[in-house]
Parts: C-alpha cells; structure tokens; sequence
C-alpha cells in the first residue's frame, strides 16, 4: 500500500462515466458532478492530505471504473 501522505493526481474518463455520482457523494470536495449530463468533474486533481483517504474510497466505489488515481510521479497508487 502507498504512504497515505505521497501526493495523488486524479483523473476521470467522461466517456466511461455513468453518472452514478459515488464519487460527488464520496469525496464532495474532490469531485462534482455537471449539471448537463450528471458527468464526473474533477475538482481537485491533487487533493489535499485531508481529503486523499475520500478520493481513494471514491475511485473504488465508482462502478464505471470512471475515476482513476495515481501517485504524483506517475507511478500508480
């Protein structure tokens, strides 16, 4: 598992998304949801510290496999 303090880049498929809204209602201050289409918007690429434990609860309670989460460098979380 990866120090919980390394930081993180959040990224979101709009193409895959469904627009469940687990992410919005997971990690309200990371992510959002459009008022066209109910589509992921990523509010915050590199969350802060307070916010990482949401956005990883997030990425894995999406059911698109729409968000995804990486180290900083690039390497995978």
């Amino acid at each position: 598992m990866s120090d919980p303090r390394e930081p993180l880049r959040l990224s979101a498929d709009r193409d895959r998304c469904v627009g469940a809204g687990m992410c919005a209602l997971t990690a309200p201050g990371v992510f959002d949801q459009d008022d066209d289409e109910g589509l992921v918007v990523v509010l915050d690429a590199a969350p802060a510290a307070e916010h990482r434990a949401a956005a990883r609860m997030a990425v894995g309670l999406c059911p698109a496999g729409a968000v995804a989460l990486t180290s900083a460098e690039g390497t995978g979380a």
